[in-house]
């Protein structure tokens, strides 16, 4: 009898053992973030997929499809697997690369000027929007306000986007150093929208006061022209170099020449063309990095963020 009930523990517990196996492959989840399998985890680099991050501060509910298609043009082009790793803000973009985490990143201007993590990266390619690679920083409030310059806007509430974008929030902090003060002493309150559209509709709302946007989001918004109706601009600022796409340097020679092809040559592909026109891009020039410098020059001055 113990000989039998023995055998049956034994049973039991090697049941218990096999449910607790995970067989499932590495799911990533869009819309929360999750942990990633580390590049050493796999030995052969090529046989693993491509990780491209991006955190899309434009309509992320509505982009995400674009990036994933995007995502799959590539691996369908470079013959190897690619995974999409969704992420909400810019500093957690950046430590996706800085961890080795990522391979490629769709960075925005202030991400890019704002890295300085462990895993040196490189520019693969530049967006170019509307015959520009250029775009301003502009602030905006409602139509209906008696606001017309940032001295208007001591004391009110504004919205930003990301603490690492450029134009949602580090050159309204140039402009408020310009008046030896800061944003906690500015302004009423503030607030991170982490999205442009976001921060678009809080000023048409009138959730806040003013928000600082990307013009190119403006030409984007005009797919909602009742928010556009409701705002004007105030302040415009620049120009600025578009966001860039960034690849990680010690990524494979060979492997990053033949994703620099792929970027710059993937306009000429008509199926594709949509996705990218949903995300604001014409095509993928050949990046110039002196565009970048001046404004890397103002993220050291915030004390090096990642």
């Amino acid at each position: 009898m113990r000989k039998i009930f023995f055998l049956m523990l034994v049973i039991a517990g090697m049941v218990l053992m096999t449910g607790c196996t995970n067989t499932q492959g590495v799911y990533i989840n869009f819309e929360r973030s999750q942990p990633l399998v580390k590049a050493q985890q796999i030995n052969d680099e090529d046989q693993r997929p491509l990780r491209i991050a991006v955190a899309t501060v434009i309509s992320p509910n509505e982009t995400i499809e674009y990036y994933r298609n995007i995502a799959r043009y590539i691996s369908k082009q470079i013959g190897r697997p690619a995974v999409l790793v969704q992420r909400k803000t810019y500093e957690e973009l950046n430590m996706l690369m800085s961890n080795g985490e990522a391979d490629i990143a769709f960075m925005s201007t202030g991400a890019y000027c704002a890295y300085r993590g462990l895993t040196e990266i490189e520019l693969l390619a530049m967006v170019e929007y509307d015959n520009s690679t250029f775009y301003d920083m502009q602030i905006i409030v409602h139509k209906d306000s008696n606001f017309n310059s940032l001295d208007d806007l001591q004391g009110k509430s504004f919205a930003f986007t990301d603490p690492l974008s450029y134009s949602g929030h580090m050159a309204v902090l140039q402009l408020l150093k310009d008046k030896d003060t800061r944003p906690e002493k500015y302004f009423g309150r503030y607030i991170y929208t982490y999205s442009h559209d976001k921060s678009i509709w809080a000023v048409a709302n009138k959730a806040a006061d003013a928000a600082s946007i990307d013009s190119m989001i403006i030409k984007y918004g005009l797919a909602n022209k009742e928010l556009l109706d409701k705002i004007r601009v105030i302040k415009t600022m620049g120009p600025n170099p578009t966001g860039p796409v960034a690849v990680r340097e010690k990524l494979n020679n060979e492997q990053k020449e033949q994703l620099r092809q792929v970027f710059l040559n993937m306009h000429k592909d008509a199926q594709i063309m949509p996705s990218l026109q949903g995300l604001l891009i014409d095509c993928f020039v050949v990046p110039d990095s002196d565009y970048y410098r001046p404004l890397q020059k103002i993220y050291d001055q915030t004390g090096g963020i990642i």
